[in-house]
């Protein structure tokens, strides 16, 4: 990718750093108090067991600039690394860098951790000769979905929606709300306009056909799995080639152990949650160097 990734972020983006950094130190600080100001160099140092992508830097600079601090990065981001690793190099005083270091650590962990498993289940797909999309879910942490939807980009799959206003979908309580898959879609279309896909959940092929017929963009096939799924979507195809425009997605319980049963190329979007709801987070640590001594 030629781009920067810390482009995609929003002008808001700061501020939240700045409500992390409150969140850390909502009164005293103790052990500032105790360090004092000298001027000290950190490592930041990638730990753990397994080769990880590093995800997250954008944030990390701007923890450490909020606080006085500059930050010298040695690994690109999204690139892959060996533990362990010196990932960068931090400069400031030294209570300035023990303010940032938890909040900055933290939130590498996270970012990193879904980064490396989106590229890996995106590579694992692909391995066994999935051309489509995979995608991460909505079902992100309140307060973090930026940082989250963030990790999943570096780690090379689609985000997804980010909110509510991103897509149309229409799930279960939508359609039982509305009386029926096509009145759900007349509804949502009425206001949505063109720029909007709509996508909706079905349990069964007759719901599909009925989406599909209302004019649904994304027809997501939800919980259906192995022979089921493959026959239905290829039913489908069959059934409305020049007639309908739509995308096949297949969601629910999808994991790197089941991933090849759901990898089918008459699918085209993989949604997941593996890739952030309890993901292993990757092991960083900050340590501030000892000053050297003069010599004699």
């Amino acid at each position: 990718m030629s781009g920067s990734y810390d482009h995609l972020l929003p002008p808001s983006w700061k501020t939240q750093v700045s409500a992390w950094l409150a969140e850390d130190t909502p009164s005293f600080d103790y052990g500032g108090f105790v360090v004092g100001e000298a001027q000290r160099e950190a490592f930041l140092l990638g730990k753990g067991s397994q080769r990880a992508v590093l995800a997250g830097s954008p944030f990390v600079t701007e923890i450490f600039e909020q606080l006085g601090c500059e930050v010298e990065w040695h690994v690109k981001e999204g690139d892959w690394f060996e533990p362990v690793k010196h990932i960068a190099t931090v400069r400031g005083k030294a209570r300035h860098l023990l303010l940032g270091e938890r909040v900055a650590l933290n939130l590498l962990a996270r970012c990193s951790g879904i980064a490396t498993k989106s590229k890996r289940i995106k590579d694992l797909a692909k391995s066994y000769g999935f051309e489509g999309i995979i995608a991460g879910t909505r079902k992100t942490t309140p307060g973090f979905r930026l940082v989250e939807k963030y990790g999943m980009i570096v780690g090379g799959i689609d985000p997804h929606r980010h909110d509510l206003s991103s897509m149309i979908m229409l799930k279960d309580n939508h359609i039982w709300s509305s009386g029926s898959i096509t009145a759900a879609i007349q509804k949502a279309r009425s206001v949505g306009g063109f720029s909007l896909l709509l996508d909706v959940e079905v349990r069964t092929e007759a719901e599909a056909d009925e989406a599909i017929a209302a004019g649904a963009d994304v027809i997501m096939l939800d919980n259906m799995e192995g022979g089921e799924l493959i026959s239905v979507a290829r039913r489908l195809r069959e059934r409305w080639t020049g007639k309908r425009r739509f995308l096949l997605e297949s969601s629910g319980n999808i994991t790197e152990t089941n991933l090849l049963e759901r990898a089918i190329n008459d699918i085209d979007i993989l949604s997941t949650s593996a890739v952030h709801q309890s993901v292993q987070h990757i092991d960083f640590s900050l340590k501030i160097q000892m000053p050297k001594l003069d010599q004699a």
